[in-house]
């Protein structure tokens, strides 16, 4: 039996899964603003964000950031704020850029994508993190504070992540940040003329609690030294609120 699958049986002694009675679709994410301590995420306007993400963008020693993902590395500044306009015209994905709380400036952008308001799914994406973010509180609290938006705000059951199964930092930051490894789809897609077997993560609403305080208490100001180092690793945090 599988966990979290099969949990009552049916007049035929077949087992069923869990009665959602009462269930109904979830709201799609609104263009909101998402605030924090150490970030603010507002629905990405090329127009607002372009510049400021290519420069912080542009600051990477090299291309490896946009290895895995579908589209860049982009050269210019209007080749960038173009491909920024294309993929913000719909509502999904849903963008946001990301704005340190520091200096004011956007740093990164995220979405979400796959929304399947029916089901109640939904999946984070699209991350490009700049050095400015990268390894950062405000890096963690960004993904923290979509989750919260999906699963307390918009009330979704499912939370994804995905990535090419090649992509280790990818796979790592999932997994740091208390996603469970559901497998692989293998040649799932093609992109920039290369195969890719997808790596599945996900989270449920039943998870969100116990990670929502190992989050907070990591994102807490006395987790982190005069340094800005930090004193408890998120991991050990989620291991003691299971």
């Amino acid at each position: 039996m599988l966990r979290g699958i099969m949990t009552k049986t049916n007049i035929y002694n077949q087992p069923v899964g869990a009665d959602l009675t009462g269930w109904t679709p979830r709201p799609r994410p609104s263009r909101s603003v998402l605030e924090g301590r150490y970030c603010r995420l507002e629905p990405l306007d090329p127009q607002r964000h372009a510049a400021e993400l290519h420069a912080a963008n542009g600051e990477a020693e090299d291309g490896r950031s946009w290895t895995y993902l579908a589209q860049g590395p982009f050269p210019t500044l209007e080749s960038y704020a173009d491909w920024l306009r294309q993929a913000s015209a719909g509502d999904d994905p849903h963008f946001y850029a990301i704005r340190r709380a520091e200096d004011g400036l956007a740093a990164g952008i995220a979405a979400y994508l796959r929304i399947d308001a029916a089901a109640g799914s939904i999946e984070v994406g699209h991350l490009n993190f700049s050095p400015r973010l990268q390894r950062t509180p405000a890096a963690t609290e960004a993904l923290y504070l979509l989750m919260a938006n999906a699963f307390e705000t918009l009330g979704y059951r499912r939370y994804e992540w995905k990535c090419d199964s090649l992509n280790a930092p990818s796979w790592a930051a999932a997994l740091r940040l208390g996603f469970t490894f559901e497998g692989i789809f293998r040649q799932a897609t093609v992109y920039k003329g290369r195969n890719r077997d997808t790596a599945w993560f996900s989270i449920i609403d039943g998870e969100w609690p116990a990670l929502k305080r190992a989050f907070l208490a990591w994102l807490a100001p006395e987790n982190f030294d005069g340094s800005g180092r930090q004193r408890r690793r998120l991991g050990d945090l989620i291991e003691e609120n299971a």
